[in-house]
């Protein structure tokens, strides 16, 4: 037996993002992520066919509401942006995609995909058969069995995730994967974790000690200071986390092993869904491989146009009501712009909550969680206005509202020539494996880098083989929008977000006794991303200190 079990959530937001928005000719629904989850769940379909074919097989959704890791840790998943509200109308759709497909469609109030996926799989092995998980979800990885009867695939890549590929991500075996997330924490879950401690730390140290609980008992036995204190303090979130990124997998599910055996396509199923979503283009292609007459088929009456009140779903219902009225002047999408306006607004400007990134696990935390986001802020500091020939001084980066780090990587403590490194302060990355590790998320297409007049910022990476894409720039957005009228990002900021931006001159002085940015020592000694941006959606993606960056735009 071997069961393939489907994360729905990777699959619906991979299809979103990434084709461009697609709407239905006969009344502009959204049907974009419908369409590329349809394409993607009949590629998979037939890319499982042969010897090792999925005898079972699930779709699994997350179900709206609350769960258990709310009510252990209220500030679970708390800071996650609502869906697009192109979006929201197409989650029933892909439920209703699956079915169609003749797939068991599985959510379950109370209780996260993951941890029924990790039911089913567990259910599987017991019975002495094999489990194909489809996701890239890191969460998952613990399931992953050394035996292979549980393993893991990437459609995207085309590669299977097994024993290896998780000891390459954290750096243990799937049997102490949630030992090291209880350490490393989850930003984009709100998974706390220790402050400070990544992936290759938690490593280190779940290695040495074993577990979790052992670690913690120990943990005055760690000679560096810091990490000590941090482990000590924190060791009441640490187990807090252990208990939120640890899969249950005991789900009283509502349908039994037997219910998702895998059956064929239907044409009486599939054809009619296809119809009433337009989607002409797959038909074809479907029926071209299958035994079927698409033209002995109608369109499902309940989900073609003028018959979406027919579906049964609550969720739909309300989607398209937002989407009548985002179609009518002053209606929910320029509500909900202004409401998200207002909502930044507000947010208070913490300095304390930016970061320097001065050890590796840091970065490899934050770009992990860019790829997650999809999105990310972006903006380089150099020792001059010449993006051609000036040192690059280092990079900030934001995701998200009061969230900022700053990758300190050519600071000049003056002592000698930047030629010979001689005169870089202490505690900088190495350039060199900082941008080694930037370069797959900056020129990831799936990943939106937004910023203020990146044409500068293009040209001193692209000296270091790094092509910038795809990107929004915030100044271009200005220019679009309003024309002259303000594009600096100084004027920006205090425009859009009453935000009065820190002045270049507080850092590197006036006049004769100016310094360059790379030279300003004691304040980079001070966390740098205190003069670092602060994200926001566009069409104002971030507000950082725009001094410097205004004289590059003049220059320019």
């Amino acid at each position: 037996m071997h069961l393939l079990l489907v994360d729905g959530s990777t699959y619906i937001f991979r299809a979103y993002h990434a084709l461009p928005p697609l709407t239905r000719k006969s009344d502009g629904l959204p049907v974009g992520c419908v369409s590329g989850f349809c394409n993607m769940l009949f590629k998979l379909t037939e890319d499982m066919k042969g010897d090792d074919a999925p005898t079972h097989m699930a779709v699994i959704f997350d179900h709206k509401g609350k769960t258990f890791r709310d009510d252990l840790f209220p500030a679970y998943k708390a800071q996650r942006p609502p869906a697009p509200e192109d979006l929201v109308p197409q989650f029933p759709l892909t439920r209703a995609a699956t079915k169609a497909f003749s797939i068991a469609c599985i959510e379950q109030e109370g209780w996260e995909a993951d941890d029924i996926i990790a039911t089913y799989a567990c259910q599987m092995k017991a019975a002495g058969g094999k489990v194909t998980i489809v996701s890239t979800d890191k969460d998952l990885m613990q399931l992953v069995e050394p035996d292979g009867s549980i393993k893991m695939l990437d459609t995207l890549k085309n590669r299977w995730i097994g024993v290896d590929e998780v000891i390459e991500k954290f750096g243990v075996g799937p049997d102490k994967v949630i030992e090291v997330q209880s350490l490393a924490g989850d930003s984009v879950d709100n998974v706390p974790g220790v402050p400070g401690i990544g992936y290759k730390t938690a490593a280190e140290l779940i290695t040495t000690y074993g577990d979790l609980e052992n670690l913690l008992a120990h943990a005055h036995e760690i000679k560096q200071n810091k990490r000590r204190e941090k482990l000590i303090e924190n060791a009441e979130n640490a187990r807090i986390s252990k208990r939120l990124v640890t899969l249950e997998q005991q789900v009283p599910v509502e349908l039994p092993l037997d219910a998702l055996l895998r059956e064929p396509i239907s044409g009486a199923k599939l054809v009619p869904f296809l119809k009433a979503m337009e989607f002409n283009t797959i038909i074809k292609r479907i029926a071209g491989l299958e035994d079927f007459d698409p033209d002995a088929f109608e369109a499902d009456p309940e989900l073609r146009a003028g018959g979406l009140e027919g579906i049964k779903s609550t969720s739909l219902s309300v989607a398209k009501a937002k989407l009548a009225d985002s179609n009518t002047p002053g209606g929910s999408a320029a509500l909900h712009a202004r409401q998200v306006h207002e909502k930044i607004k507000a947010i208070p400007v913490d300095y304390d909550a930016y970061e320097t990134i001065t050890e590796m696990d840091q970065l490899a935390r934050w770009v992990e969680m860019i790829v997650a986001k999809g999105h990310v802020a972006v903006d380089t500091e150099t020792s001059g206005l010449d993006n051609q020939a000036a040192d690059l001084v280092g990079i900030s980066l934001s995701t998200e509202p009061g969230n900022g780090a700053y990758i300190p990587l050519g600071h000049s403590n003056g002592a000698a020539s930047l030629l010979d490194q001689g005169g870089l302060m202490e505690g900088q990355l190495p350039i060199r494996d900082v941008l080694a590790v930037l370069k797959p998320v900056l020129e990831n297409p799936g990943v939106l880098k937004i910023g203020q007049n990146l044409k500068f910022d293009m040209g001193v990476l692209f000296r270091f083989g790094i092509t910038l894409a795809p990107i929004d720039d915030t100044m271009l957005i200005s220019y679009a929008l309003d024309g002259a009228r303000y594009n600096g990002m100084d004027v920006l900021a205090d425009a859009w977000l009453d935000h009065k931006t820190i002045a270049f001159a507080e850092l590197a002085g006036t006049g004769k006794a100016q310094k360059t940015f790379d030279q300003a020592r004691n304040r980079a000694r001070r966390p740098l991303c205190r003069r670092r941006r602060r994200y926001y959606p566009a069409p104002l993606a971030c507000a950082q200190t725009a001094s410097g960056r205004r004289k590059r735009h003049n220059a320019l």
